[in-house]
């Protein structure tokens, strides 16, 4: 599938920020299924590529003058295959697979998030079946609700809620595959999709023996597919962000967002 994707985020501040720094993970990964076939980032400065240590492409915007907002506009276009039931190909893996085992702040399984996992997969996670059952044992658990979390919202706060959003669905998948020494990751990117809030989403790597990496949207139930463009991958949401930064002043932020998906057949 061809994807035509506009991403927009517009920071606007109460007071001039004197300098900032964002850590922006807005180009989507070089892996074997997808591929850019153009690509653009508009900033009001100068931006560095790196490759970060989960394989990434980073680039990173320094503005040392004073400013009162900042805009990121980005354009382009990405063919992506289809995944066999979410069954993910090659890759730029700089880090080994256990080290997707490590618990995060976001992703810690406590005693109820143990206890909630038992109960969903009492012979265990080793097959994508067994993934996609506990996708749907969290999406019974926490119901898609925008407005009651943040991104610092912990797994097992978001089960005690029991609401969130595709970023809490992941990290609560997290938890529960890393509690069970399961490597598993964050993914952040795209999905084409009628449902409009869903155009930016999140979604879970697993590795399961035999199966390798495989990709799976809790939040829709499903391996991951041809509609779904990966940015970033990461141990969380800290990580794997599609913009992040510091600043010193500005006062008060407020910040807008709105991301368009298309396939070529719309245009």
């Amino acid at each position: 599938m061809k994807q035509i994707i506009t991403h927009v985020t517009h920071y606007r501040y109460t007071a001039p920020v004197t300098y900032s720094i964002q850590t922006l993970r807005l180009t989507p990964r070089d892996d074997e299924h997808q591929r850019v076939l153009r690509w653009h980032i508009e900033a009001p400065g100068a931006l560095e590529r790196q490759v970060d240590a989960y394989g990434n492409i980073t680039h990173t915007l320094t503005l040392n003058r004073p400013h009162t907002d900042i805009e990121l506009r980005v354009v382009g276009q990405v063919v992506v295959g289809a995944l066999a039931r979410g069954a993910l190909g090659g890759e730029d893996s700089r880090l080994p697979v256990h080290a997707y085992c490590v618990q995060t702040a976001l992703t810690q399984a406590d005693d109820t998030i143990q206890a909630f996992t038992r109960h969903a997969l009492p012979d265990g996670l080793n097959t994508p079946d067994d993934a996609l059952a506990l996708a749907r044992a969290i999406c019974d658990r926490v119901a898609y609700e925008p407005g009651m979390t943040d991104v610092t919202t912990a797994a097992n706060q978001v089960l005690a809620m029991g609401h969130g959003v595709c970023q809490d669905h992941a990290h609560l998948f997290l938890a529960c595959a890393r509690g069970l020494g399961v490597p598993a990751r964050y993914v952040s990117g795209y999905l084409y999709t009628t449902a409009e809030h869903a155009a930016s989403h999140a979604w879970a790597d697993i590795w399961l023996p035999g199966a390798g990496w495989t990709s799976v949207d809790i939040t829709n139930r499903q391996f991951a597919s041809e509609c779904h463009c990966r940015l970033a991958v990461a141990r969380d949401y800290d990580s794997a962000s599609p913009v992040r930064g510091v600043r010193n002043g500005g006062g008060d932020e407020s910040m807008a967002v709105t991301v368009q998906v298309q396939t070529a057949a719309q245009q």
